[in-house]
């Protein structure tokens, strides 16, 4: 069975976080962004949909956003094609304002990378050894 994903993520400064990533490599999906909302095209049938806050929660009604540098409700990780590339994500996202997040980590057959974004969600770039899956 193959599904589509979407991940929703609350933002502060919508604009900001186009920004953001699109520095990163990300595109977006015109279809599906207006001043509230886009679609960030992660892989073929993976995207994030990157929220104003106020249209986040009109999706959770009764509850509140996470507090980002109290509690973490999800850590994202993307796959990498190689070490070097895991380097690269995490050295653009620090210099797009994201700032790093915990030491690498190492095993040889796998490698990988956290940052913070903007809105203090958590991105792991991991990198595996195919000959080791």
């Amino acid at each position: 069975m193959s599904r589509k994903m979407f991940v929703n993520l609350p933002v502060a400064d919508l604009g900001k976080s186009i920004e953001f990533f699109s520095r990163l490599g990300f595109e977006f999906n015109p279809k599906f962004t207006d001043d509230t909302a886009t679609c960030m095209i992660v892989g073929e049938s993976n995207f994030v949909m990157l929220l104003t806050r106020e249209k986040f929660l009109s999706f959770t009604p009764g509850l509140e956003i996470c507090d980002t540098n109290k509690s973490t409700e999800v850590l994202v990780c993307l796959s990498a094609e190689s070490r070097a590339e895991v380097d690269g994500l995490l050295d653009k996202a620090v210099a797009a304002g994201g700032s790093s997040f915990r030491e690498p980590e190492d095993y040889g057959f796998m490698y990988g990378r956290s940052f913070r974004d903007l809105d203090g969600h958590i991105w792991e770039i991991m990198w595996m050894d195919p000959a080791a899956g």
